[in-house]
């Protein structure tokens, strides 16, 4: 009974280990071990044959009892999807049960993005005394804001990714591909400012081979925990909401770009979309924010 309930273990870590090798973010195989492990423990020692769609069904009502909200369920099914078809593809199911399941209905929340005159106030305004290391904190906003990169991009960046002359910067993103994004003169300054704060920071600690960009007040490479505290902290303090994260200022640099006339091919460039379709999402957001301007204004819609 236990050789059968390895199986499926070892199904799992081949799974994983594949995911790997086709370069899966470190936080998308994270995912995928969390959501499996569970149903493979679910699944007990039945044959992988044995698996169904009525199975799964009765794996995704336990998450239900257990207080799971639909979006963790559907993750789950998402990732059970995955890994049958991947099994299909090494001959060790004939078909896919999962597909048979219907995924739960997710109310379509799209993101508030801050308007350009927020942002602007913010980045503009002096760097609050929740700032613990200014300079660096103003180029972290600079940076998400005007290139539009993720949190995990950004403290991935190195001193060396920065061509300061042609005023791009070597981003790695997702499965590591790279791109080339361009900065602004506000990011330039920003740069200009912090790189001998963060000398000094460097020397102070004998940390002085340090190639990360973005460091903490220890000489070390800031993570996206931090970074994601600091944007909140400075952002609330500047007057937006508090649901404000790293991935509020992605939004934003593509809607606004979108507002002002941007081809939406060029932004998908920009942000690193695989797919045109995830882009047009800021289409939807702009959309909002005319239906909202009309409602508030015209006066046949009051």
């Amino acid at each position: 009974m236990s050789g059968e309930k390895n199986a499926v273990e070892a199904a799992l870590a081949g799974f994983l280990s594949a995911l790997a090798q086709r370069n899966a973010s470190v936080h998308t195989i994270k995912a995928y071990r969390t959501d499996l492990a569970e149903f493979v423990i679910f699944v007990g020692p039945e044959e992988l044959k044995s698996i169904d769609d009525r199975l799964i069904r009765a794996f995704l009502g336990q998450l239900y009892e257990r207080g799971l909200s639909k979006a963790s369920v559907a993750r789950a099914l998402s990732s059970i999807r995955s890994f049958i078809k991947w099994m299909g593809r090494e001959h060790m199911v004939e078909s896919n049960p999962a597909l048979l399941v219907s995924a739960p209905k997710l109310p379509k929340k799209l993101p508030r993005v801050p308007t350009m005159e927020e942002m602007n106030s913010v980045l503009d305004a002096k760097m609050p005394e929740e700032a613990a290391f200014a300079e660096r904190d103003l180029l972290i906003l600079e940076l998400l804001y005007g290139c539009g990169i993720r949190n995990s991009e950004l403290t991935g960046i190195n001193l060396d990714d920065i061509h300061q002359r042609q005023g791009v910067i070597l981003v790695r993103g997702k499965g590591k591909k790279q791109r080339l994004v361009p900065f602004g003169d506000s990011a330039q300054i920003a740069l200009r400012d912090y790189r001998p704060r963060r000398a000094e920071v460097l020397a102070q600690h004998q940390r002085t081979g340090e190639s990360a960009l973005l460091v903490n007040l220890r000489g070390s490479r800031l993570t996206t925990r931090s970074v994601g505290r600091i944007v909140k902290a400075i952002a609330v303090a500047g007057g937006l909401p508090r649901e404000v994260h790293p991935h509020t200022l992605r939004h934003a640099f593509g809607t606004h770009m979108l507002e002002e006339g941007a081809d939406l091919r060029a932004i998908q460039e920009l942000l690193g979309h695989e797919r045109l379709s995830t882009t047009q999402r800021y289409t939807q957001l702009t959309t909002r924010q005319v239906m909202d301007v009309y409602d508030k204004t015209h006066p046949r819609a009051k």
